[in-house]
């Protein structure tokens, strides 16, 4: 199973907000013709019916895939549609969040192949980061198509099991909403010690993402980027004495707060 066999068979795309959207537009723009496409969304955008896709209209009997791309609530009333194109012919790749594969199994049926990945919201500017894993049914060539088509927004990751995604969610899932708070309270920061806060937020903009720009760049790791930036004695070195206590500083508070988000995971995947 290859982007022939999408291109022949056709892609259902249950929901298309915002990630439903960014990967639709990397695969349009990668080469899927539009009339390969089908999208189920209640409430379209302006966008969306300009693409040429077959919009809210009959599937295809025997897609080549279903990507799930609606809101973990909006799920119960969405998956039952699909459940047809369960038992096999048919591969299930789903970005919902919380949602588990027993979940998908129990609607589509055990011998369905499903990958379940987790992306980000990066994915809107094609910088995301996606894991991805599949259950007993899903192949080679089914991990393939899902790597290819996620591969449209960004990176994408293998993990070992549906058992690592709790935390692959709090590290990069969630994580963007942890840098942006870092970029809201660094602007702030700057704000308190005298400067406009426009200025601030406009300095604290370009410093992240320069930094993370840089670390993903440079072969040195991002513990020797900090290092070389870190003169003796100097203003750096007076601020990370404060963020790297280990007491009240990033280690501590990272650690709580990922370790929250996977807690938290963990219990809306029961």
């Amino acid at each position: 199973m290859n982007m022939d066999t999408v291109r022949q068979r056709g892609l259902v795309l249950l929901g298309c907000g915002k990630m439903g959207s960014a990967m639709l537009a990397g695969w349009l723009r990668g080469g899927l013709p539009p009339a390969s496409v089908w999208v189920l969304d209640p409430n379209p955008s302006g966008w969306l019916k300009t693409q040429g896709v077959h919009l809210n209209a009959p599937l295809p009997e025997d897609p080549a895939i279903v990507l799930i791309a609606v809101k973990p609530q909006m799920m119960g009333a969405a998956l039952p549609q699909l459940a047809a194109l369960g038992g096999g012919g048919t591969l299930f790749l789903t970005v919902a969040a919380g949602t588990t594969i027993a979940t998908y199994e129990a609607v589509l049926g055990v011998a369905t192949p499903i990958v379940r990945a987790m992306p980000n919201t990066p994915a809107a500017i094609a910088k995301g980061i996606t894991a991805i894993t599949g259950n007993d049914h899903a192949t080679e060539a089914h991990m393939a198509l899902a790597e290819a088509l996620l591969s449209a927004v960004g990176q994408v990751v293998r993990i070992e099991g549906e058992h690592q995604m709790d935390a692959v969610t709090a590290v990069s899932g969630s994580g963007p909403a942890y840098v942006f708070h870092l970029i809201e309270t660094l602007a702030a920061a700057g704000a308190a010690e005298g400067l406009p806060p426009a200025l601030a937020m406009q300095l604290a903009k370009a410093t992240v993402a320069g930094a993370g720009a840089l670390a993903e760049a440079a072969e040195d790791d991002p513990a020797q980027l900090r290092i070389n930036v870190t003169s003796p004695g100097g203003t750096t070195a007076a601020a990370l004495k404060v963020l790297m206590d280990e007491g009240r500083g990033f280690p501590a508070l990272l650690r709580e707060a990922v370790h929250a988000a996977a807690e938290r995971g963990r219990e809306l995947g029961r």
